[in-house]
């Protein structure tokens, strides 16, 4: 592996792309546990492939904007160093798969040239911060959220609070009621408000709290009816705070925030957040609102010469793909993406398109497609017929032919079926055998390779999502059908119900099944949800219990979408919210790496960043003599109380009143100088006192710390 060179005019990406290439070099040489290293790289976006020695990278699109040249220069670094394709994503981020781990901060680096990052994309962090696409155009927005999002994900990147937490936190702001970011699945949801207080309109939020997908996907609840703006920042830290502190670390499925709240309950949760806010970095955050996110708009120029041969589906396309924009005069396109993969040749035509007769802007959308902005009406025909010579022009955006997917078995460790060949099969049975379904938005099929709901099954009104079953000594792969869930609003929403598991080939008869008997049986003007809840699920269970039966299978049935071969249930290890790090001389390692960053941020002035370092050496060194003991913490609260319980009360280590007092002053004092001075020294000091209590105990070998003031 050569030497990397960063030639970057950011000190801080800089920094962060040479610390890479020297933990990749570290890793590759047997100097870093695997697992260390795994945790680190996921952080910074890198993430194992299915396929061994491959990486995929996830380029973190904040809201999902990206101008054209950035859309030009991702597309360039997709052919250099990936694939020639881009993958949109339902996070609205970009994913290159089948990248060298070795080239992976060269590829940081080129990015950087165009300001996008990869940090934090992946891994126990704050993942890439969503909005409604339609943010700044949407007719029915009491103001642009794209500001605020875009606040959250700068104050948020790189934050001390949330580099290693027990797993990943979403956050996302809706443009309107109508909820198309989908508050109600994330940790933190934002629904914009306007209240009026002393006869000024204030701006506002309302918040939603504990949303989460997954194996078993739970709906967020009401935190705040109206939070003024100036506290969404402070509201997010304190969140995240509590998080970090008391969210499981050793079960991987039970560390999201909702679990948290199941646990204790919302009460209790409520009372920890208002227990942070003196710590706080601050505690009233001036989102700057006279920021214009309008993009940049192109000059007057004349339309160029156009055929429009199909005018039946340009006239489909208009109704199901443009709508009319806040600004008069100007229209938004969306762009239906099959799968969510677009070639890197097909970006580099669409980009002056949308450069020229568009806004310089293109938000990646949730259900994996694309919007553009600003578009005149005398130019709607002249995009549709470029985008139909893309293969861009299919009508039908956000309908029940435009089915969400993740990657599955394409690329995923945790997939179980195939799950992109397969929705290509039901866009094609719905175009082909129900095409008036592509006017209807009512109803939306998502599909997941496993049950974690990379594809949102969990909140489909007919899902699909990866498993498996067993006939005889055989396997053969299957989807578990759900139905029933999908957006109400207003921060309200719907969990799918699981149905029932059908063998993969039958699940095509599944949806048929279900969409004839709506056909069938619904009442005039009944929604798909409503006929569902009128119904029942034991009905729906009733009706496709037939397609179960594994008497009567044949060839066919084991062999999955997409494939040849007899299927074989090959999962990895997934890597979805990264890996625990237990061994204890990497865990006093950290401890030291952290106070080592503890004293940079203090020579910066950065207290209140300072202390949570400091914070962070304490937990870490707590946790790594508990070890010795075979004690394992699940959260971080636990292992404060359970060192002194095995420790403290013990008199091994002694701390007035208790290490529990010691450890939580962060939250107890204001983020001056002098306590961060005073806290950075007591870990430290503790630090140096358990790397001796280990050496004397185990007659090995310890990470010293390095001597420094402060």
């Amino acid at each position: 592996m050569q030497t990397f060179r960063s030639e970057i005019e950011n000190p801080i990406v800089e920094k962060d792309i040479i610390e890479l290439e020297k933990k990749i070099r570290m890793y590759r040489t047997g100097k870093m546990q695997e697992d260390k290293f795994k945790s680190l790289r996921l952080a910074r976006g890198i993430y194992g492939q299915r396929q061994l020695g491959v990486q995929m990278i996830r380029i973190k699109l904040p809201f999902g904007r990206v101008t054209t040249k950035q859309l030009l220069h991702i597309a360039g670094i997709s052919d250099e160093y990936s694939t020639g394709n881009l993958h949109l994503t339902t996070r609205q981020d970009i994913q290159l798969h089948f990248v060298s781990l070795d080239r992976t901060p060269e590829l940081w680096t080129r990015l950087d040239e165009e300001d996008i990052t990869i940090r934090e994309a992946c891994g126990n962090t704050v993942r890439n911060v969503t909005a409604s696409p339609e943010a700044g155009i949407d007719p029915n927005e009491p103001f642009d959220v794209s500001p605020y999002a875009d606040a959250t994900f700068r104050y948020f990147l790189r934050n001390p609070i949330c580099q290693e937490m027990g797993r990943k936190f979403k956050i996302t702001f809706s443009s309107s009621d109508r909820d198309t970011a989908m508050s109600y699945i994330h940790d933190l949801g934002f629904i914009p408000k306007v209240q009026e207080v002393n006869g000024k309109l204030v701006r506002g939020f309302k918040v939603v709290i504990g949303g989460g997908l997954g194996a078993q996907p739970m709906l967020a609840q009401p935190m705040y009816e109206f939070l003024p703006a100036n506290q969404v920042i402070p509201v997010i830290e304190s969140v995240i705070r509590v998080f970090d502190r008391y969210g499981e670390r050793s079960n991987r499925n039970k560390a999201r925030f909702k679990y948290v709240i199941s646990k204790i309950g919302l009460d209790e949760v409520m009372r920890l957040i208002k227990e942070e806010t003196r710590a706080l970095k601050v505690h009233s955050f001036e989102v700057d609102e006279t920021v214009d996110f309008t993009p940049a708009l192109p000059a007057p120029k004349a339309i160029p010469d156009y055929i429009i041969e199909n005018t039946e589906k340009y006239d489909a396309w208009l109704k199901t793909n443009v709508f009319a924009q806040k600004q008069e005069g100007y229209f938004g396109i969306y762009i239906k993406v099959p799968t969510g993969d677009i070639s890197s040749d097909t970006a580099r035509i669409l980009a002056p398109l949308v450069r020229d007769f568009a806004g310089d802007e293109i938000r990646v959308t949730q259900n994996q497609g694309l919007l553009l902005k600003y578009v005149k009406q005398e130019a709607l025909p002249y995009f549709f017929a470029q985008l139909e010579a893309l293969n861009l022009a299919e009508p039908g955006f956000d309908s029940v032919a435009d089915v969400t997917t993740c990657p599955g078995t394409d690329t995923c460790n945790l997939g179980i079926s195939n799950s992109t060949n397969f929705a290509k099969v039901l866009e094609d049975i719905i175009i082909g055998e129900y095409p008036e379904l592509i006017f209807n938005t009512d109803i939306k099929i998502k599909i997941s390779g496993c049950m974690n709901s990379c594809g949102q099954h969990g909140i489909s009104n007919i899902g699909f999502h990866g498993s498996s079953l067993k006939s005889g000594k055989n396997v053969l792969p299957a989807l578990q059908v759900l139905l029933g869930g999908g957006t109400v609003g207003n921060g309200v929403g719907r969990a799918s119900d699981k149905i029932i598991k059908v063998p993969s080939k039958k699940a095509t008869d599944a949806l048929r099944y279900v969409i004839n008997d709506y056909y069938a049986n619904k009442e005039d003007n009944e929604r798909f949800n409503d006929y569902y809840d009128r119904q029942g699920k034991n009905y729906f269970y009733q009706l496709l219990k037939p397609l179960a039966d594994l008497t009567n299978l044949t060839p066919d049935d084991f062999i999955d979408w997409g494939h040849q071969e007899e299927y074989s249930t090959a999962i990895g290890v997934g890597e979805c919210a990264g890996v625990m790090i237990d061994l204890v001389v990497t865990l006093l390692y950290e401890s030291d790496e952290k106070l080592e960053w503890a004293a940079e941020a203090l020579e910066g002035k950065r207290f209140a960043d300072a202390i949570y370092y400091g914070y962070g050496s304490f937990v870490s060194t707590a946790k790594a003599l508990l070890l010795d003991k075979g004690l394992k913490g699940n959260t971080q609260i636990g292992i404060i109380d359970d060192f002194d319980a095995n420790y403290v009360a013990e008199g091994t280590f002694a701390f007035e009143p208790s290490f529990k007092e010691t450890v939580l002053q962060l939250n107890q004092h204001e983020p001056s100088e002098a306590f961060a001075r005073e806290y950075i020294g007591q870990a430290l000091l503790f630090l140096q006192q358990a790397s001796s209590y280990r050496q004397q105990q185990r007659q090995m070998p310890s990470p010293k710390p390095v001597e420094r003031g402060a």
